[in-house]
């Protein structure tokens, strides 16, 4: 449960009638999903999820969708809601969204935001920086590189071209790195200097309440070992064989299925597999923990 100087900022004021938006992140495996169904049954509401891989129905070990069990019949919107056939971008997101709180706020006074998607999270809560349209061959140029020489030999250049964005995003993923590297090829200028440094505009809709989870670090690895296993026990194996057709899509460029398609090509054996899986997902919860902590508008709590 949230301690207390935190549920009293979730109603309405009189200074501030607002509805309230509060976002639930952290790291996977943190406990987001548990939490979350008890506040949403607490203050019977619903939940929105923003995160990018369980927006599609056919990832689910993989992507640790919460079950139907797991949410104890509380409402999750943008679960399942799009097929991996389609590109989901965090724009076209956070637009969607905006219509779905429109309507869930004209119900509730508090929604809940939650997921370990930084951007997705970013892009409803602050609004995203407007970037330069690319080229369709700037991208296609890039696309064709990464195919050609493997993700490293981008990750170098965004290193000699954009320090900060190197420094900033994650660098095991594709989409991002590319992303980065159409805009600085297609400008002329470092991705990161479209970023705007000034805080972001209220928002008329809603009154932002961020909240970031942790736990100390040996006990969250211990949590996501085990969930690990939970995955493999699920059958993850056979999630990725069905996904091998759709393998070069952005979401499948990630944790938990990168090293399971290695697996598949046979680049390294079962055991090798289950151990990249484990210290990958672990770093990729050390680059959730360094993306929330670059905003300062986030009340951390530990638990445990």
């Amino acid at each position: 449960m949230l301690p207390p100087h935190i549920l009293a900022q979730l109603a309405p004021t009189p200074t501030d009638p607002r509805p309230v938006l509060l976002t639930i992140a952290g790291p996977t495996a943190v406990g987001k999903t548990a939490l979350c169904v008890q506040l949403a049954q607490q203050f019977q509401t619903e939940i929105v999820s923003a995160d990018s891989r369980q927006f599609f129905r056919e990832l689910s070990i993989g992507t640790a969708k919460p079950t139907s069990e797991e949410m104890q019949g509380v409402p999750h919107h943008f679960i399942d809601s799009h097929s991996i056939a389609e590109d989901y971008s965090a724009g076209r997101f956070a637009t969607d969204c905006q219509q779905v709180l429109t309507k869930l706020f004209q119900k509730y006074p508090l929604v809940i935001l939650t997921g370990g998607s930084g951007l997705y999270v970013q892009a409803v809560t602050d609004g995203l920086d407007e970037l330069p349209t690319v080229p369709p061959e700037v991208r296609a140029q890039l696309h064709a590189e990464l195919a050609a020489h493997g993700l490293p030999y981008l990750v170098a250049e965004l290193a000699e071209t954009d320090p900060i964005a190197h420094g900033r995003i994650d660098r095991q993923n594709p989409q991002r790195v590319v992303r980065a590297l159409e805009i600085t090829r297609a400008t002329g200028r470092p991705f990161s200097s479209f970023h705007t440094q000034s805080p972001p505009e209220e928002n008329p809709l809603f009154r932002n309440v961020k909240v970031a989870l942790t736990r100390e670090r040996e006990a969250l690895y211990q949590r996501i070992n085990l969930r690990v296993e939970h995955m493999l026990a699920a059958g993850l194996l056979d999630e990725v064989r069905g996904l091998l057709p759709y393998r070069h899509h952005h979401a499948l460029q990630t944790v938990g299925y990168q090293e399971i398609f290695g697996f598949l090509d046979g680049e390294y054996d079962w055991e090798e597999a289950v151990r990249l899986l484990q210290r990958n997902t672990r770093r990729y919860a050390k680059r959730q923990l360094t993306w929330l902590r670059r905003d300062a508008a986030y009340q951390w709590v530990d638990l445990g």
